[in-house]
């Protein structure tokens, strides 16, 4: 087991691996901007490194300086958390380089999912459903026209190498298609500077369910179950659960070895997710996998009762899968508090938290690493807090959920709050009939 991880990451996804290293027995470095000086992960990591200004750019996303603490912490593993380096096959190569564990995937699996042309071509492969689109990058505009064509409008501009919902674009009609191709290029370019962009057609109502994989080093790969992520905007996901109100028990089945599947074509090490559309009619198609863990992960936790950061770490040791047959047992619900103004089109509204009061009780659970007096910084993403529930049924889980947002108190900024409040008395929403444009007919009051 390692003796010592360094967490390159901040916020509430560092303070959480921190809090199941101390469990295990594991000492912790922390690294942190200047902006984060005051953030928790910084007090309660054994160690804290300063490495840069506030710029991602400049800190979170600087290899070099990562790779420096490391050295001078005498780290033996690296946990990227989500986000920043998460994904990132140069950064996992750096640190196997160095003789330090990558507490992910290997170098080349990150590589084969993380470009959304490669993962497709895959998926195909291994028999797994994709969306109808192109083989490969678009090399022009007349190309792309005459494949919208072929595979019929409304169809999805995409770029390879995107994520949080850039460098996408939706065409409904031919007339649109060129403006739209230069915007989703810009985007794309600015974004990941790579302006490769690929089309498929768009699913229309879709449910956005994924499916949480894990695989060791002997080459087990199981599913542990799904996560329905259709309530979202702008390609973010806002609320998850499990297990999803859409899904009958034979698709459930079908998308779950089709997830094991996909896991098992790229040998596949550590936790990580495999993404769906799930169609009006039942039909799931591939979207990606992410090879990391996820935002969400709190949600598969608590409907299976273990700790996934404690597994992933076991995995990323050596150790075999501590079960092969993962089975949820209560149903779980989480909403994501950013900080963002509902009412404004969820705006950042970054800012100094003058009150601050966590809900708890029975089946309840709060990740965060803000506090009153806390100032949100606003180079980073919007995420402050996760509430996550659980309860026997669903109705009983959004009646928990409702109770625990009545008790949140957070003064000073702007939060998602409201919305969330207002979701669960959606009649809709609780009857599990929504897709993922729900948000855009959905008044904020």
């Amino acid at each position: 087991m390692f003796k010592k991880i360094l967490i390159a990451n901040r916020g509430e996804i560092a303070l959480r691996i921190i809090r199941t290293c101390k469990e295990m027995g594991i000492k912790t470095v922390a690294v942190y901007s200047t902006a984060d000086k005051e953030s928790l992960h910084v007090r309660f990591a054994d160690e804290a490194v300063c490495i840069g200004p506030p710029s991602s750019t400049d800190s979170y996303l600087s290899i070099p300086k990562i790779m420096a603490a490391v050295e001078i912490t005498n780290a033996d593993a690296v946990h990227p958390g989500y986000g920043f380096l998460a994904e990132n096959a140069n950064f996992a190569e750096v640190c196997t380089q160095y003789g330090v564990k990558f507490i992910g995937p290997t170098p080349k699996m990150i590589q084969s999912m993380g470009d959304k042309i490669t993962a497709k071509e895959t998926m195909i492969k291994a028999g797994v459903p994709v969306v109808p689109g192109s083989d490969g990058l678009l090399k022009n505009l007349k190309s792309g026209l005459a494949l919208a064509k072929k595979i019929g409008y409304p169809i999805i501009l995409k770029a390879t190498a995107g994520g949080g919902g850039k460098g996408m674009r939706i065409v409904r009609h031919a007339d649109e298609f060129a403006e739209q191709w230069e915007k989703a290029k810009i985007e794309a370019k600015a974004s990941f500077t790579n302006d490769g962009i690929y089309v498929e057609k768009f699913i229309e109502e879709p449910r956005h369910v994924e499916f949480q994989i894990i695989g060791d080093q002997y080459g087990t790969v199981v599913h542990m179950s799904e996560r329905d992520c259709t309530i979202q905007r702008r390609h973010q996901k806002l609320l998850e659960e499990c297990p999803s109100p859409f899904l009958t028990k034979k698709l459930r089945d079908e998308m779950g070895k089709a997830s094991i599947k996909a896991g098992q074509s790229i040998n596949y090490e550590g936790v990580g997710t495999v993404e769906f559309l799930v169609d009006k009619h039942k039909k799931f198609y591939f979207m990606e996998m992410n090879t990391r863990i996820q935002v969400e992960h709190p949600v598969t936790e608590e409907v299976l009762g273990i700790d996934l950061i404690k597994e992933q770490i076991k995995v990323a040791a050596g150790a075999k899968l501590s079960g092969t047959n993962f089975l949820p047992k209560m149903v779980s619900m989480e909403c994501r508090i950013n900080a963002e103004d509902p009412h404004h089109d969820f705006r950042p509204n970054p800012g100094y938290i003058t009150a601050f009061h966590s809900p708890k009780g029975f089946g309840v659970r709060v990740d965060t690493h803000v506090y009153a007096g806390y100032s949100v910084p606003p180079f980073y993403d919007s995420m402050i807090a996760k509430v996550i529930c659980k309860a026997k049924t669903r109705e009983e889980c959004i009646t928990r959920m409702q109770r625990a947002l009545s008790e949140f108190i957070l003064e000073g900024i702007k939060t998602t709050l409201p919305f969330h409040q207002q979701l669960m008395k959606d009649a809709s929403f609780r009857a599990g009939n929504f897709n993922t444009s729900f948000i855009e007919t959905f008044k904020i009051e």
